[in-house]
């Protein structure tokens, strides 16, 4: 498991080009809490939860799919927003967040580390030791 860094977590965060346009970020939580909040602070908009449970504390899945732990968060005017989670493994929790949110919203995902389209880690093999949790 690589440890990693706050700072280095924030300075790349600051070199992020994000897409222009951002209304808002939803984190899916309980893992994309953290991220989420950060980038929102980056981006200075306004931040909403959404809740999952799929993942065990070995990230394995404990369900086929995930399952909804909380309301689902009401956009308002939010037109284009982030969709963000530490990491994309399999995308189920990603696509289970966005499947619940308008269809007229734009919904672009976001993590910290993973294969998505934007993953602010792609350089870094296996876990990673997040700096906010302990082990």
């Amino acid at each position: 498991m690589t440890p990693l860094a706050f700072e280095d977590l924030t300075a790349r965060l600051r070199a992020w080009r994000f897409p222009p346009g951002i209304d808002g970020v939803v984190g899916i939580a309980s893992g994309g809490v953290v991220p989420a909040a950060l980038v929102a602070q980056q981006l200075g908009v306004g931040l909403k939860l959404i809740a999952f449970n799929y993942r065990d504390g070995d990230n394995q899945p404990r369900f086929a799919v995930p399952k909804l732990l909380s309301a689902v968060p009401n956009l308002g005017t939010w037109r284009k927003i982030l969709l963000v989670d530490d990491v994309y493994v399999s995308g189920q929790s990603w696509r289970a967040a966005r499947a619940l949110l308008p269809r007229e919203v734009e919904v672009l995902p976001f993590v910290f580390k993973g294969q998505a389209d934007f993953a602010l880690i792609r350089d870094l093999p296996g876990c990673v030791q997040w700096p906010w949790k302990t082990v």
